[in-house]
C-alpha cells in the first residue's frame, strides 16, 4: 500500500513483493550500493493494543450536522476493518475541553460532595449519539480512554475551569468519585470504559479548561484517591495512566510516580502528547526504567487551524508514530476525529487541524493526506500484533514493523526526503528491490 504528497495513490493497493532468498539478491549487481532495510519477525516486542482518534463535542456536533450518507461514510472511513482505518482506541473528555461548543462540568452544583446532581445529559446530545453510531460501525470493541480537562469549578482553587487552577484537596474524594460515577453512567449506556488519564496536561494554564498538578499531587491523588476509588466501584480494570502531557517532563513524572510503590500498583502506564519538542528518547527511557509500565500516545494534532491540503501534518504523524513505536508504545490515539472548515469549533478559538474535515456550507467531508498516512498504521498494523525487529541503513527512511494475530508482517516505510530511494528489502531470509518516491510512504505487506 502506498501514498504519496499529492495523495495520487490514497492507500491503493500495490504489486506482491517479488520475494526470493535474501544471499541470492544480496550477492548480485543490482544490489550493488542500494541501502537495506531489514526485518526479523522472530524478534519481538511490544504487544500493540491499537490506534484511534478522539470523540469530542466539537467533532460530534459536526458529524450531526452532516447529511446522513456523509456521516455514515466518515464513521466507516474510520471505524470499519473492512473498508476503513479500523480505530480501536479512543479518548473521550470528561467534562468539557477546548474542543467543546463551551464550558461545562457533570457535576454542576457547588457543594454536592455527594453528587446528587451528577448526570451526563450534556454527553447525551452529540458525544454519545457519535460513539454509538461508530459501535454499530465498528467490527471489534472500541477501547475507550476518559480524560478530565478540569474538575468543577467549585472543586477549584481559581473557581473556573479555564487558566489553569488545582484541585482543592478537601475536594478530592468527591472528585474521584466523579471518575466512578462518569464510568458507570457510559457504561449503563452500552458505552464501555477501558481507562482514565488523571488530567489532561497537568502543567499547562491554559485559556480553556485546565488544571495543574505537580508530580506530587497527582501521586498523592492516584494514590489515596482514585486508585481506591475505582477498587471499591469493582473498577479496578479501568486502566490508570499519569501524565497525559509532553514528552519533555514525562521521565521525571514517571520517576516520582512510580517511587511510590502504594500508588504505582494503581497505575497501568504513562501518556504523553507530541506538542514541543521531540524527545522520542524520554519514551525509550521511560520503558527502560520501568519495563512493566505500559506507554501510550494520548493526543496529537497540527496546530495553528485546518491546514488544509498540507502535507506536513501527515508526514509528522507517520514520523511520530514510527518512533514512538520503535520505543514501546502500544497505542496511538489523535486528537479530534472530525473538525470544520476553519478547524473547529473550538469555544475559545484554539482552532486545530484533523485528519477529516467537513465543509458546513456543501455538506462534503475533506479527507487530509493525515487520513492515509494515519490508514498506513492503523489498516495494517492490528490490535494484538507484536512490533518487531527492524531497521534501515539509510537514515532517510524512517520504518517500524509488526507481526499480525494473522502471522502476517507489516512493515511500514517513509521517505521525508526529496529524492526517491531505492534499496533491498529483506524480511525474513527472503529478499527483494523496493522503491519508495520522495516524500511517500509505503507498507509492505508479508
Amino acid at each position: 500500500m502506498a501514498s504519496d504528497g499529492a495523495a495520487a495513490q490514497r492507500l491503493a493497493p500495490q504489486h506482491e513483493l517479488p520475494l526470493q532468498p535474501a544471499a541470492a539478491l544480496m550477492a548480485s549487481p543490482e544490489a550493488a550500493g542500494l541501502s537495506r532495510l531489514m526485518v526479523n519477525s522472530e524478534r519481538r516486542f511490544q504487544r500493540i493494543e491499537g490506534f484511534g482518534g478522539a470523540f469530542t463535542e466539537s467533532a460530534a456536533s459536526v458529524w450531526q450536522q452532516l447529511p446522513p450518507a456523509e456521516a455514515d461514510a466518515l464513521l466507516r472511513a474510520y471505524f470499519d476493518s473492512a473498508a476503513g482505518h479500523g480505530y480501536s482506541l479512543c479518548r473521550v473528555h470528561m467534562n468539557s475541553c477546548d474542543f467543546s461548543l463551551g464550558n461545562y462540568a457533570h457535576a454542576e452544583v457547588p457543594g454536592d460532595e455527594a453528587l446528587l446532581h451528577f448526570n451526563i445529559d450534556r454527553d447525551r446530545r452529540a458525544l454519545l449519539p457519535m460513539i454509538k453510531a461508530a459501535q454499530a460501525v465498528a467490527n471489534q470493541p472500541i477501547q475507550l480512554l476518559v480524560s478530565p480537562w478540569s474538575p468543577p469549578p467549585w472543586m477549584k482553587s481559581n473557581g473556573e475551569m479555564n487558566n489553569g487552577g488545582k484541585l482543592l484537596p478537601r475536594y478530592a474524594s468527591a472528585w474521584a468519585q466523579c471518575y466512578v460515577r462518569f464510568i458507570q453512567a457510559y457504561e449503563a449506556e452500552g458505552v464501555p470504559v477501558w481507562g482514565v488519564t488523571v488530567q489532561n496536561e497537568p502543567e499547562a494554564v491554559q485559556r480553556w479548561d485546565s488544571c495543574i498538578y505537580t508530580a506530587e499531587e497527582e501521586r498523592d491523588f492516584v494514590r489515596d484517591h482514585l486508585g481506591p476509588a475505582l477498587h471499591a466501584a469493582g473498577l479496578a480494570r479501568v486502566r490508570i495512566i499519569i501524565w497525559d502531557h509532553n514528552r519533555d517532563q514525562m521521565v521525571q513524572r514517571a520517576d516520582t510516580v512510580y517511587a511510590d510503590p502504594d500508588a504505582s500498583r494503581y497505575v497501568w502506564g504513562c501518556g504523553f502528547h507530541w506538542y514541543g519538542e521531540d524527545h522520542f528518547d524520554h519514551v525509550q527511557l521511560v520503558h527502560d526504567a520501568w519495563p512493566d509500565k505500559q506507554l501510550l500516545f494520548t493526543e496529537g494534532c497540527q496546530e495553528g487551524g485546518p491546514h488544509v491540503g498540507s502535507h506536513v501534518p501527515a508526514e509528522r504523524y507517520a514520523r511520530n508514530i514510527i518512533n514512538d513505536l520503535n520505543r514501546w508504545t502500544v497505542g496511538w490515539i489523535d486528537w479530534n476525529l472530525l473538525l470544520d472548515e476553519t478547524g473547529g469549533p473550538n469555544h475559545v478559538g484554539n482552532l486545530c487541524s484533523a485528519p477529516m474535515l467537513a465543509d458546513r456550507a456543501s455538506g462534503d467531508l475533506m479527507p487530509q493526506s493525515s487520513f492515509d498516512y494515519l490508514g498506513h498504521f492503523a489498516r495494517f498494523i492490528k490490535p494484538g500484533a507484536e512490533r518487531v525487529l527492524c531497521a534501515a541503513s539509510k537514515q532517510d527512511l524512517e520504518c517500524t514493523a509488526a507481526v499480525n494475530p494473522n502471522g502476517r508482517v507489516a512493515l511500514v516505510v517513509l521517505n521525508r526526503s526529496e529524492v526517491a530511494h531505492r534499496f533491498v528489502l529483506c524480511v525474513d531470509g527472503q529478499a527483494c528491490l523496493a522503491e519508495l518516491p520522495p516524500r511517500a510512504i509505503a507498507t509492505f505487506l508479508r
